[in-house]
């Protein structure tokens, strides 16, 4: 059959649709190396072959496609595998390969369909040849593509176009795409410039470093910048968290469950947004207790209210309340709208670091659902690749759960030292060590202060630690599965697929460091050189935050 003769459509490159009866890896190629569709020089030449850069940023920039489309998803038509295209992509794909050209467009249409039509047979073929394990996995990609093909009728209906499906708000698809956006500085650095810009405003409110103190207690340093909580935890330590949870999340969607499932670009896509739907619920839960009790709530009774009546009650004297005794600092209104601000961007960032709890939770749990297909681990290529992934959510999980600790081990930390009779925290943390070492035993005594935030703190401490726990759960039981199917020696000692060995995660390690720092937050300030142990368990955190794997030097 003679190949089509290239023509210029629209100053484009058009190639006709070959119709050799290829499959839709075999056509792409075709039409990738050629450049159909690329723009052409004066003589009808292409300026090049496709990249996937190149060809998502023409997808995307069509008139009428509002999504556009993701890289990765055209990364896979690049690669070799059995991954396909959509319909809606086909259509998208087609406009290119059509040069804008209704009835080209409408040939390529064709053509296409049929290639990804033969495609999915052909890789039916070879499932069905590979025994019984492999017929287990097609009929749970067949029930999964059934699934994704009722809610593709159900989001087609004339009451639900796409467009109206994509426009209807979801809490947990919205929250989601913060964790798994192409810039992962994007929501950390959100987070630290309402940090700076707090500080900022306590230095134009002159709150930032402010000493009171009257008879019946101790001078304090109560500035704004002094409270840990609202300096280290926001510019810091949840800053990397979101950091963190982002990257893995981000790898995860885009790359390792790719690289792990038997299915195609939009199974791929409904199966993870249906497991991260799943928790819809969860998501308003944490929105409700983040912004309209831990925020609204709080603010209204620890710093709107004694300000209104002039007294701090029960609370004390702080940052938030220091405009009672000390109007020439800073007035009533100022300190409620400045105070207003600050809780109403911490309960954001509170409900952004559970959220990303949430998809910690999901990640694992969708790992292994994954990881119980018995065709990932009959090669060991798949068996390879299932183990490197679930180290790496381990270490992950890991990571955050430090974060999420020492974010907790901040709160607390602030809560004691108002508790306490030392002038600065930094202070007190000094006078503490140096009890330890000039051997003295001081006798510790705290003011009667209502502190509510030691009861925030030990949630961030028992809902961090739930989400480690589940996910060493869920991956050892991932890799004790692996044992049971293979030799131990296979796993651990020998070498798998392109000669690299699996690393199963230091269990004990990692439980090592997160029990120490459980037991440094709950003995904060309950015995004499409690900064002594919580200075080595930072340490730690700080080496598990860089090595979580503990490999470095072995």
């Amino acid at each position: 059959m003679e190949p089509a003769k290239p023509l210029r459509k629209n100053s484009k490159f058009f190639l006709p649709p070959p119709k050799d009866g290829s499959d839709f890896k075999e056509l792409f190629a075709q039409i990738a190396a050629a450049g159909a569709g690329r723009p052409a020089d004066k003589d009808g030449f292409p300026a090049g072959p496709w990249t996937p850069e190149l060809l998502a940023e023409a997808i995307s920039q069509i008139d009428g496609n509002r999504v556009g489309v993701d890289l990765r998803t055209v990364q896979l038509w690049f690669q070799k595998n059995n991954k396909g295209i959509s319909t809606t992509n086909i259509r998208w794909l087609a406009r290119i390969l059509g040069c804008d050209d209704p009835d080209a467009t409408s040939e390529w249409q064709v053509e296409l369909s049929a290639a990804q039509s033969r495609l999915t047979a052909k890789r039916r073929k070879q499932i069905s040849e590979q025994g019984h394990d492999a017929l287990e996995t097609t009929n749970a990609a067949q029930q999964s593509a059934y699934q994704y093909e009722k809610f593709q009728d159900v989001e087609k209906s004339p009451k639900d176009t796409p467009s109206e499906s994509l426009r209807r708000f979801s809490l947990a698809r919205w929250s989601e795409a913060l964790f798994s956006r192409d810039s992962l500085l994007d929501v950390p650095a959100a987070v630290f410039a309402g940090a700076v810009t707090l500080g900022f405003f306590s230095y134009v409110v002159d709150i930032h470093s402010v000493f009171y103190g009257h008879s019946s207690a101790p001078t304090k340093q109560v500035g704004f910048l002094w409270a840990p909580n609202w300096t280290v935890l926001f510019l810091v330590l949840l800053p990397l968290y979101l950091v963190f949870a982002g990257e893995l999340i981000a790898s995860w969607k885009k790359d390792a469950r790719a690289n792990l499932t038997f299915e195609t670009e939009d199974q791929l896509d409904f199966g993870w947004r249906h497991s991260v739907e799943a928790y819809s619920y969860s998501y308003w839960a944490c929105l409700v207790v983040c912004l309209p009790v831990a925020a609204a709530a709080q603010w209204i009774n620890e710093c709107l209210v004694p300000l209104l009546k002039g007294d701090p009650g029960n609370f004390g004297v702080d940052w938030g309340r220091i405009a009672i005794y000390r109007p020439d600092i800073i007035s009533v209104p100022e300190a409620i709208a400045f105070t207003s601000a600050a809780y109403l961007y911490m309960g954001v960032c509170f409900f952004i670091f559970f959220a990303g709890l949430i998809l910690l939770f999901t990640l694992a749990h969708d790992l292994s659902k994954i990881g119980r297909v018995p065709k990932l681990l009959s090669t060991a290529d798949k068996r390879e690749e299932l183990l490197g992934s679930s180290t790496k959510v381990m270490l992950g999980i890991f990571r955050c759960t430090v974060l999420g600790i020492l974010i907790a081990i901040c709160m607390r930390l602030q809560n004691m030292f108002m508790l306490s009779r030392s002038e600065s925290i930094v202070a007190w943390l000094v006078d503490d060590l140096m009890s330890v070492v000039s051997g003295q035993q001081a006798a510790i005594e705290r003011l009667s202060y209502s502190r509510p935030t030691l009861y925030s703190s030990l949630l961030v401490v028992l809902t961090t630690c739930t989400v480690f726990l589940h996910g060493a759960t869920r991956v050892h039981r991932i890799f004790v599965h692996a044992e049971a199917q293979n030799a131990p020696d296979d796993l651990y000692g020998g070498q798998l697929g392109n000669g690299h060995r699996p690393t199963p995660p230091r269990w004990g390690l990692m439980f090592g460091v997160v029990g120490m720092l459980v037991v440094n937050y709950l003995l904060i300030d309950l015995f004499t050189g409690f900064s002594m142990m919580l200075s080595i368990g930072s340490l730690l955190a700080v080496y598990s935050l860089i090595d979580p794997s503990f490999r470095r030097g072995r």
